[in-house]
């Protein structure tokens, strides 16, 4: 078997990958047909039963649009609304995050405009009723907060007073430099009644694409579930449930600790109680119109009359950083999806990130990678130029061993591989090279396509979005030329006729192929080439002298 067989497979590998990849994005699974009809019963979580209490509800799903006051809170990191009816956090733009490069719109990942519905309704769940509920309308002291300089948090408190004199506080706290929010609800039960309660707190979201996709990819956006392995177990597993399977693989668990999330390209949103609580979460379809519900319960607590109760819940709403994920909860770094070959995936992206230290550029950062890599393999590539050589000198004996059985494969097979051991030839020996690069190859693809911090990285001249396709398609094009002067270096004296028009196509298939993916990784690529030459001509020329030495 000759080398360039490999180098098609390897090729045709990557190629087979990437259409795969392209056919999940473009042809997903159907999404389920909403019910028109008002929730039934099953559609009604239920919490954990306590002694002091029978299991609580949550209340139905219909409330999802809002009209009414909006309360408008202003971090360094957060532009928030935040409705008074329900308390709902309804709209939460990231400042450090164009929605489209180079635009002045910010990125918000919660939102309820264009058709769009992603949003954070919390509550407190009765045995029958809910105290508080979508429905519910709060007060506020200010229409409008923001972060002042020297403080570093800030605190929008909401109130509501019902007609029994029971008041309910729902409190958001955010906090300068961190995508984590604290939200806590408090009744102050002012009633002669005791009081059963379950908080809980929901995302609710339609199944829209946030734009700004990669066009050759598949990117996930579903609900995250960090759940116990099993009943009283310390130990947990992370769980990825699309949300157009949702309908079919309902979250549905009660567990004490983890956390539950929406996740989407870069960015996730996630509902984290206190790591001793126990709660139940769960994931469906709403019943009554469409779109998606991810939430937690807390246990049933009694309330005496004049007592008070406070409940505390996190949030994460933000980007997949990669240097805080871990900090957030335990598995939260789970978030951060590299596929299969994330082990690689994880030191790549330190090796770039180094170098964007100290570049301070993430393109000068892919390049200097690419050299590390190859400085890596560069005995790899000796061995494989070696190979090649070998084979140039193989070339008339391999040509006589065709002609003289071209009816019949099978020995002419046995002739190769006889002619391979009598002269001490591995024919493999040059294909490690190109197999360890494809690795590399799938590691930096996902790479580039899950690392915020590369999302509209800029690198130089025409190329401002390494995230993105070349505008221009100026890399593909140099990537289709460095591949053609790479097969005229290293000749096809070894190849039959199909193979030869097989390889004269690739350079043209596969610069069309690179046109579609993020000029990053198309970066990489020529880079790659480039360097590939410039050691081919460099080790084909000392193999040259060595020859005439001898």
């Amino acid at each position: 078997m000759e080398n360039r067989r490999f180098i098609l497979i390897g090729i045709l590998g990557a190629l087979l990958f990437f259409i795969y990849q392209a056919w999940q994005k473009d042809y997903p699974a159907a999404a389920p047909v909403p019910a028109t009809a008002a929730a039934p019963a099953a559609d009604v979580p239920k919490a954990a039963a306590t002694e002091t209490s029978a299991a609580a509800a949550t209340p139905a799903d219909a409330q999802a649009a809002d009209t009414g006051e909006r309360i408008r809170v202003e971090t360094d990191l957060f532009i928030a609304e935040i409705a008074a009816r329900g308390g709902e956090l309804r709209r939460l733009q990231l400042k450090d995050y164009a929605a489209v490069k180079d635009q002045p719109a910010r990125m918000a990942l919660l939102d309820d405009e264009a058709g769009r519905l992603f949003v954070l309704q919390s509550g407190l769940a009765g045995p029958q009723a809910p105290l508080s509920s979508p429905d519910t309308v709060y007060s506020s002291a200010q229409s409008s907060y923001q972060l002042s300089q020297g403080n570093d948090q800030l605190e929008v408190l909401l109130t509501h007073q019902n007609a029994d004199g029971v008041l309910i506080r729902k409190t958001y706290v955010f906090k300068r430099g961190s995508y984590q929010i604290d939200l806590a609800q408090s009744v102050q039960n002012a009633s002669a009644a005791p009081l059963s309660l379950s908080p809980y707190v929901r995302l609710l979201r339609t199944a829209y694409q946030q734009g700004g996709e990669p066009r050759f990819a598949h990117t996930f956006t579903g609900v995250g579930f960090y759940q116990q392995a099993e009943a009283g177990s310390a130990k947990y597993k992370f769980k990825k449930t699309a949300l157009d399977k949702l309908d079919k693989e309902k979250v549905e668990q009660a567990q004490t600790g983890g956390w539950i999330s929406i996740l989407q390209h870069y960015f996730v949103a996630a509902i984290i109680p206190p790591a001793d609580e126990a709660v139940t979460y769960s994931a469906r379809p709403r019943s009554s119109a469409p779109g998606y519900i991810a939430q937690y319960v807390g246990n049933a607590v009694s309330v005496a009359p004049g007592a008070e109760q406070r409940f505390a819940t996190r949030l994460y709403i933000g980007p997949k950083l990669q240097d805080h994920v871990a900090e957030v909860a335990p598995g939260f770094e789970l978030t951060l999806d590299y596929g299969l070959l994330s082990f690689i995936a994880k030191y790549m992206f330190l090796v770039l990130k180094f170098f964007h230290g100290l570049t301070a550029n993430w393109g000068v950062a892919i390049i200097l990678l690419t050299l590390v890599v190859k400085l890596a393999l560069y005995k790899l590539s000796e061995a494989q130029y070696r190979s090649m050589a070998r084979m140039k000198v193989f070339s008339p004996k391999i040509q006589e061993i065709r002609e003289r059985y071209a009816d019949d494969r099978e020995r002419q097979q046995k002739a190769m591989m006889d002619l391979y051991k009598k002269e001490g030839f591995n024919p493999l020996a040059g294909c490690w090279p190109i197999l360890v690069q494809f690795p590399v190859f799938i590691s930096l693809y996902w790479v580039l396509l899950e690392s915020v911090e590369l999302r509209q990285a800029p690198f130089a001249l025409w190329l401002q979005d390494l995230s993105a396709p070349d505008p221009f398609y100026v890399l593909p094009v140099l990537y289709g030329i460095t591949m053609f002067l790479q097969q005229r270096l290293s000749g096809n004296q070894t190849m039959d006729p199909t193979q030869q028009r097989v390889m004269q196509i690739m350079p043209i298939a596969l610069t069309a192929f690179f046109a579609f993916f993020q000029s990053g990784l198309v970066l990489y690529w020529v880079v790659n080439g480039l360097i590939s030459i410039a050691q081919q001509w460099y080790i084909m020329r000392k193999l040259d002298r060595e020859g005439a030495k001898k």
